[in-house]
């Protein structure tokens, strides 16, 4: 069991290690809430139930919060059915919310424990690769409008994060290789030793039994630095956005049918070429970029012909500045910037670049 603390105004640490549940009650337990409410989404039922059940053994009360499953349980009316049952189960200000599932779930649950009594403690549980490395850490919370991903939401630090390895060995595979996105993007913005890893054996980085817990430890590590330094994004932490700009864009056009690694993995793509026309980075770290991506399986292209509408949503981007679309870019790995001015001209042939009829496969 490896335990990773995250500093900051809330102090709280990351539990990584096998078998957890027991100790994910005991957790409960010790924050002295005698409620709990647990919300999952419909796959892990029957692990909300063992959590329910080593609760219950403590002598805490439980309220299981079944949502709908992905990113349709990040809407408004999720969130309100999710306050009237805790308005009827009477939860109090001592009372712990519990995150179980990936992404979207932790995003749900730390929003509603956000807004209850104006905040209370969440656990944060993540079962998905992509809510270990990225989503369950950081204190980001929020829910998805039409206008855009996560534009509604809260900083709120969870009380504590737990994750369980276990949870990796039954994942489907496209779940790993779209987490991946993540805990690469963790290797370009600030962890070299990472971008080693998938360049030497992209096929032991997706193994739970090989290279995979130590990505895991490295990125949640990297995330844990950053967001101590700079929880509420006034500089560092904009840095974990590398990717994210187009790739928003990209999962508003799909209306989040697409994974968020996948979506990411096309934004790292958009933007490496976009830094490389800029003559920020070397076409050796455009080509890697591709490299380490299609090793793994994840998206180095996107369908041409929508720019106008992918423009339209990266307008919409929570970093941008003034009016203009602000990117997160690299100078080399481990080195990034900014770019501010990017003009529409430069957008669209960063777009044209990974359009499906270039080189980038």
């Amino acid at each position: 069991m490896t335990t990773i603390p995250v500093n900051g105004p809330n102090p709280y640490e990351v539990t990584v290690g096998t078998g957890l549940t027991a100790d994910i009650a005991d957790r409960v337990k010790s924050t002295g809430a005698g409620h709990v409410g647990i919300v999952f989404q419909p796959p892990l039922a029957a692990a909300a139930r063992q959590l329910a059940a080593e609760a219950e053994a403590r002598n805490v009360v439980v309220t299981l919060l079944p949502i709908p499953d992905a990113e349709a349980s990040k809407r408004l009316e999720v969130l309100g059915g999710l306050w009237d049952e805790l308005g009827a189960a009477n939860f109090s200000r001592r009372d712990v919310i519990v995150g179980l599932g990936g992404g979207a779930t932790t995003d749900l649950a730390g929003f509603l424990a956000a807004t209850w009594m104006r905040g209370i403690k969440v656990i944060q549980v993540p079962t998905t690769l992509l809510a270990m490395v990225d989503a369950a850490v950081g204190g980001k919370t929020g829910i998805n409008t039409d206008a855009g991903k996560n534009l509604v939401g809260a900083f709120h630090e969870p009380d504590s994060v737990f994750v369980d390895l276990d949870r990796l060995v039954t994942l489907p595979e496209e779940e790993i290789v779209a987490g991946s996105a993540e805990i690469i993007k963790t290797g370009f913005i600030h962890d070299p030793v990472i971008i080693e890893r998938y360049l030497a054996d992209p096929a032991a980085c997706l193994n739970p039994l090989q290279t995979l817990p130590e990505l895991i430890e490295r990125s949640i590590a990297v995330k844990a630095r950053v967001v101590g330094e700079d929880l509420k994004e006034a500089g560092l932490r904009e840095t974990l956005n590398y990717g994210h700009t187009f790739g928003h864009a990209v999962e508003l056009r799909e209306n989040y049918t697409w994974r968020h690694g996948r979506a990411v993995a096309v934004g790292m793509m958009f933007i490496a070429q976009l830094s490389h026309t800029r003559g920020l980075i070397d076409a050796a770290l455009l080509q890697t970029h591709s490299d380490i991506l299609a090793s793994v399986g994840l998206p180095t292209t996107y369908e041409a012909g929508h720019f106008d509408e992918l423009y339209a949503g990266m307008t919409h981007d929570k970093k941008n500045r003034g009016g203009h679309i602000r990117f997160v870019a690299l100078t080399g790995i481990g080195q990034t910037t900014r770019i501010e001015d990017a003009t529409i001209e430069e957008m669209q042939a960063a777009y044209a670049a990974i359009s499906r009829e270039s080189r980038y496969k």
